[in-house]
């Protein structure tokens, strides 16, 4: 067991609970934290699925799977944590990650007038979407996203585990993609 602390490995295995594209079996399975406020979080998840495209070429469709999990840092991105809540709303309506990528787009504006616009364009159930934002309803999901990324050594979004093992390169499209390809083989 490699005992630098650099290279933790992630605690809580990825499974069908969590937000994914793709399937577990995958080659390589992408593990990302994020924070839909965070503009590193954006640019990361932007190359991820750049790349994702790029790879689905060369690889076979099996090899890559994603996997979201919720890291608001509320003490820096006071919308962070209702954007996430916005997020699984959306989910209860089969709709995350076409809200995860809204969100992800149009992170300045992530106040709760936005966000109900947003729900609005995916043709949400508005009444539905406000009552669960309103009791908070997906707040312990992402308690125990936040609480397994702390777990597994994460303290600010993004991090990202490649295969379970804790990505510390660039965030470079040419250095990620060179793990994610070396993680394939």
């Amino acid at each position: 067991m490699n005992d630098d602390r650099s290279h933790s490995s992630l605690l809580i295995s990825p499974s069908t609970q969590d937000w994914m594209q793709g399937v577990l079996s995958a080659k390589v399975v992408l593990v990302m934290y994020g924070d839909y406020q965070d503009p590193k979080s954006a640019d990361v998840y932007k190359l991820i699925k750049g790349f994702k495209q790029e790879l689905s070429t060369s690889l076979e469709a099996d090899d890559l799977c994603l996997i979201f999990r919720h890291f608001p840092q509320t003490q820096v991105h006071p919308h962070a944590q209702r954007a996430a809540e916005a997020a699984e709303a959306a989910a209860t309506q089969g709709q995350f990650w076409s809200m995860h990528d809204t969100l992800f787009v149009h992170q300045q504006k992530l106040e709760n007038g936005y966000l109900i616009e947003y729900a609005n364009d995916l043709g949400l159930d508005i009444p539905q979407f406000l009552k669960e934002l309103s009791k908070q309803v997906h707040v312990d999901r992402i308690n125990e996203n936040v609480e397994g990324g702390i777990h597994s050594g994460v303290t600010t979004a993004p991090a990202l585990f490649i295969n379970n093992i804790r990505y510390t390169g660039c965030w470079k499209k040419t250095e990620l993609m060179t793990a994610i390809v070396a993680a394939n083989h």
